[in-house]
């Protein structure tokens, strides 16, 4: 009787494990449809497009003119084509594969909610339609949730993430501001708020100065450091091509000429945004101003006489007196000796 009923309870635990796995097995996302998520549309379509950053609140537009891509608040500042040529065939390819949720009460877990979201997106076509949808977690590699607005349906969908698609203009833009080989700089003269100092760099390629006093030397890696950092300038955002009164051009911070055979172009440094930490800078090579973070221009602007040259190295008195010992000094070499007559008789 014992034994049977030690049975029965064996086979109950069993069915009841069972329907635990079954209940609690994570699920794979239904099968949908497969559709596009925009049916119909081509890259081509495309005319506009706008990015919201859901944590931040950072808002980036970009729009077609005359063919090419543009930030139109910056003043129609060039955007990189093929990032977002690249970006938008990424949403073209957006398909209803994987239906992960169908209800509104899902949104927020997967971050597609209205008021909790990773990205948000938005474009427009040719014709004048206007798209939006939201840009969620990443819950497995080479996936993110999408939910297009007003929709209930979230969608695992393949090859897009979040920090593809950037809230910012440096996502959209070729950040290069000045465009020169430093091998090609054959002068520089530099001015800020220590004073101004003029740099040429002879054929073997040293940089000299007629600022240089008896007894000192210009620090070659400092005025390379010059150099390289003015010649490699990279920027946060550009701003427009208005000056304002704001950005500081009139009592700049730091002025660069650089010279090469066939340029000269000047980089000037405007007023530091302290909340950024970002300078408004203005290149001739440029009709747009821009934002540069600090770290690209800090030694431009903290350049001073005591960092660019240093005294000679002389001789230590110790020194000096060693040397003239060595001098001094008479080898056994040079030591005189008195010859001995060869054959010279015995005294006996």
């Amino acid at each position: 009787m014992t034994e049977k009923h030690n049975r029965i309870l064996a086979a109950a635990l069993i069915v009841q494990l069972i329907i635990s796995v079954v209940v609690f097995w994570p699920s794979r996302p239904a099968a949908a449809s497969g559709e596009p998520l925009f049916p119909g549309l081509e890259v081509g379509d495309v005319t506009s497009l706008t990015i919201t950053d859901g944590p931040a609140g950072y808002t980036v537009s970009l729009s077609q003119v005359d063919g090419a891509w543009v930030l139109p608040e910056a003043d129609d500042y060039p955007a990189d084509e093929s990032k977002v040529v690249a970006v938008l065939a990424k949403i073209v390819a957006l398909s209803s594969d994987r239906l992960v949720a169908r209800t509104d009460t899902s949104h927020g877990r997967l971050q597609v909610a209205e008021d909790d979201f990773i990205r948000r997106v938005e474009f427009q076509t040719q014709d004048g339609t206007e798209y939006a949808f939201l840009l969620g977690s990443s819950p497995i590699y080479g996936a993110s949730h999408v939910r297009l607005v007003g929709q209930s349906e979230t969608y695992l969908c393949e090859g897009i993430y979040s920090w593809e698609v950037g809230a910012n203009a440096s996502s959209w833009i070729d950040t290069a501001y000045v465009g020169v080989a430093i091998d090609e700089i054959t002068g520089l003269t530099l001015e800020n708020g220590s004073g101004t100092y003029q740099f040429a760099r002879s054929e073997e390629g040293d940089w000299t100065s007629e600022q240089v006093a008896e007894g000192e030397a210009v620090i070659q890696t400092e005025v390379t450091s010059i150099a390289s950092q003015a010649s490699s300038l990279t920027i946060k955002e550009p701003l427009g091509k208005t000056a304002l009164s704001s950005y500081g051009m009139e009592e700049p911070v730091a002025q660069l000429t650089l010279v090469t055979p066939d340029q000269t172009i000047t980089i000037i440094i405007g007023s530091l945004d302290e909340d950024d930490g970002t300078y408004v800078v203005r290149s001739s090579q440029s009709d747009y101003f821009a934002r540069a973070y600090d770290y690209s221009v800090r030694t431009l602007v903290e350049a001073t006489r005591d960092g660019l040259f240093e005294p000679l190295a002389t001789p230590t008195p110790e020194q000096t007196a060693t040397s003239q010992a060595e001098e001094q000094t008479v080898t056994p070499e040079s030591t005189p000796v008195e010859d001995t007559p060869e054959g010279t008789p015995d005294d006996d």
